[in-house]
């Protein structure tokens, strides 16, 4: 029978980490969490380096010395803090180096899991009742086949009041086998299959607070700027320079490749040819009332290849 290992990452959300917690009781045998930089400092201000180790944890022995930038917060834990909340149910509480995104500390997350099947939930997040029963009949049940690397679930979007209805977005990859799947600590990257993923008609919930799609996200919002800067920093280098799961290899990623080789060329390209791939998933799942949302997809990534075209110019000019 699989054991499974609850892994999450998070700044400064206690409130909903503590209501994932409860809807995910009898789903998880071990619970490993990680902060993003130092819990306690003001203003999000480090106490920790925030520099990245770039190391392949999936390479790592168990027993290894804490890589430099990680540590277990002080025990101990501070009353109302996170860090109290996550010894109250009995797990591991650790603290990074501040990156601004969660990516980059899931492959030490991931080693210091006790167990290979690996819940990916962010703090925002709660299963449905569904997912919840199929998760505690998942861990009562054979491994699965070794060709199996995870499964992927449906994953709705948020409105500020409710999560719209239907069997889309899905695709979500939710559960994985660590020895079963690849990853470099990029934000918006994903993990890699080395086998397949099983999609599931099961239902994680995503519920921030805040509506979690438009414009508002994508425009308005200092992170996703924050995001895309990092995005086309990591690009400049290989993807071994980031924290690595499992990853040998120096090249990228077919989506990342395209913008590397040309970032004008590809942001105009997906500016104007991902609307109309998205309006067809749009009337796939009868979505009409999202019409207005269709140029955002490709409006973001025209604003990381603005990004990477920038920085390479700025290299340019330092070289020169």
């Amino acid at each position: 029978m699989p054991s499974v290992s609850l892994v999450v990452c998070l700044y400064k959300e206690r409130d909903l980490l503590k209501r994932l917690l409860q809807h995910a009781q009898g789903c998880y045998d071990d619970l490993v969490v990680v902060h993003d930089g130092a819990e306690g400092a003001p203003n999000g201000a480090a106490t920790v380096p925030e520099t990245q180790p770039t190391l392949d944890y999936g390479e790592m022995r168990v027993d290894a010395p804490l890589p430099t930038g990680y540590r277990e917060a002080e025990f101990p834990p501070r009353p109302g803090s996170i860090h109290e909340l996550v010894k109250g149910h009995s797990g591991r509480y650790y603290e990074g180096p501040r990156a601004y995104q969660q990516e980059p500390h899931w492959p030490f997350a991931w080693w210091q899991a006790r167990y290979d099947w690996i819940l990916r939930w962010d703090a925002d997040e709660f299963p449905g009742d569904e997912l919840r029963a199929w998760l505690q009949k998942f861990r009562q049940s054979p491994e699965p086949p070794a060709e199996i690397s995870g499964y992927t679930c449906i994953w709705p979007l948020w409105s500020g009041r409710r999560a719209t209805p239907g069997k889309w977005p899905d695709g979500r990859i939710f559960l994985i086998n660590r020895r079963r799947v690849r990853f470099f600590g990029m934000v918006e990257q994903v993990p890699v299959a080395d086998g397949t993923f099983t999609a599931l008609d099961v239902i994680l919930q995503h519920q921030p607070g805040r509506k979690s799609y438009g414009y508002r996200n994508l425009i308005f919002r200092r992170q996703a700027y924050r995001w895309r800067h990092v995005i086309a920093l990591s690009l400049l280098g290989k993807p071994a320079d980031l924290p690595c799961w499992r990853w040998n290899g120096a090249d990228w990623p077919r989506v990342w490749q395209e913008i590397i080789e040309g970032p004008v060329r590809t942001g105009c390209k997906r500016l104007l040819l991902a609307p109309y791939e998205m309006l067809r998933i749009f009337v796939r799942h009868h979505r009409y009332e999202l019409i207005y949302t269709l140029p955002g997809g490709g409006l973001h990534h025209f604003l990381i290849c603005l990004e990477l075209a920038r920085l390479k110019r700025k290299c340019k000019c330092v070289a020169g």
